[in-house]
């Protein structure tokens, strides 16, 4: 279901018996806490029940002890219009995103678009009107930021201030378009760092027609913020220019699903051997040739955890807090003021792991029993992870 951007308050929503609470924090991943309270839209309280002020709630939700994380962010899709993609022809795959916990999505360019303009005017108006359409209209609830132009050879310093001027934040894949040398690539992305809009570099060999191989040398030369699927959108780089990407550049560290799963695990292990595992985001990058991932995200967080031998509650904050901060988004971290998008979780039922975190380090994704998203249930039991254990229950009514 999509709906305008600007729903009804959440009013005041109450979450308690919380058993395992994930800060989003990479510095301190788990919260000692059982309760939050949110108000309109935002946390205003979290800790133990008997310190928080939970009378006269609109929405009351008993977690029943399971584990409540800040909503995930997919740091790399590559959105159209609505919640339709033509790389598939697949319509609802953001609304069935979001049943995978995914509540924030960073557009890399909108390059599916039939026929997308790759003149400048065109660009920066097919950049314009995105920015605007999924501002305006939010499928299934989850915020979609878009508005990623692919950059084209000729634009100039002025390019980069209209865009900005006119709202667009987000350079699309640096690479997909005619600009593909470091020296071009790394004077527009600093005309773009100017005027307040993040880049993002295509890494590794190429992913659709039109795009081409930006190794190692090119990606250090433009210097983009964010080091775009530094597993390969399909296709890596060698592993050891991977980790010289990560030991040389101070940038962020994307991993995504749609890569090379043996160069992700070397990637997020050279994070943790160079001491920056704050760098970490994680992305899908579909829709893609191999289709819409809605678990994409959460089968992310297994891998790394489970075949990177990282503890669970620390691969969580790669695809929340770490993102929150590096996109500077209101969301991601369980702390007042921010966003309150929430996924609730619990172990799949028959999971070898005897805790929610035990089977994710075990390589099993967990089962979502709720969503929820600017203080509002956007769905219950998941209708695409496995089910879970036990799930929270909603009761509505100032009664409580």
């Amino acid at each position: 279901m999509a709906e305008a951007a600007a729903p009804a308050t959440s009013g005041k929503l109450v979450i308690t018996d919380i058993g395992l609470l994930l800060s989003g924090d990479i510095d301190r991943p788990i919260l000692d806490a059982d309760t939050i309270v949110v108000e309109n839209g935002l946390i205003a309280a979290v800790g133990r029940r008997a310190d928080c002020d939970t009378a006269n709630a609109d929405v009351v939700i008993d977690a029943r002890g399971t584990c409540v994380c800040p909503g995930l962010i997919d740091s790399h899709v590559h959105p159209v219009f609505g919640d339709w993609t033509p790389r598939q022809n697949q319509l609802g795959w953001i609304d069935s995103t979001m049943n995978g916990g995914v509540t924030t999505m960073i557009s890399a360019g909108e390059v599916h678009l039939p026929g997308r303009p790759k003149d400048i005017v065109g660009l920066k108006a097919l950049a314009i009107t995105a920015q605007r359409a999924f501002d305006n209209f939010r499928p299934g609830g989850v915020k979609v930021l878009a508005g990623a132009p692919v950059i084209e050879k000729g634009m100039t310093e002025d390019d980069f201030r209209e865009l900005a001027q006119a709202g667009v934040t987000l350079l699309g894949e640096v690479g997909l378009g005619s600009v593909k040398a470091g020296e071009e690539a790394r004077q527009m992305v600093a005309w773009a760092r100017k005027y307040g809009i993040q880049s993002t570099i295509h890494t590794g060999g190429p992913s659709i027609p039109g795009s081409g191989l930006i190794d190692k040398d090119v990606v250090l030369e433009a210097d983009a913020d964010v080091i775009g699927h530094i597993n390969g959108g399909h296709t890596s780089l060698p592993e050891a220019h991977v980790c010289e990407l990560c030991e040389r550049s101070s940038r962020a560290i994307e991993i995504v699903h749609n890569g090379n799963e043996k160069v992700a695990i070397a990637a997020a292990q050279a994070a943790m051997q160079l001491k920056c595992p704050h760098r970490v985001i994680l992305g899908t990058d579909g829709p893609a040739g191999s289709g819409v991932q809605p678990l994409g995200i959460l089968r992310m967080i297994a891998l790394l955890s489970s075949m990177a031998n990282l503890p669970a509650e620390l691969v969580f904050c790669f695809a929340t807090g770490n993102t929150a901060r590096i996109r500077k988004l209101n969301c991601g971290l369980i702390e007042p003021g921010r966003a309150a998008d929430f996924v609730f979780m619990d172990r799949a039922q028959h999971t070898a792991g005897r805790t929610l975190l035990d089977s994710v380090q075990l390589g099993d994704i967990p089962g979502i029993g709720m969503v929820v998203i600017d203080g509002i249930v956007r769905c219950g039991r998941s209708r695409n992870t496995p089910p879970a254990t036990e799930v929270p229950v909603v009761t509505t009514g100032a009664g409580h």
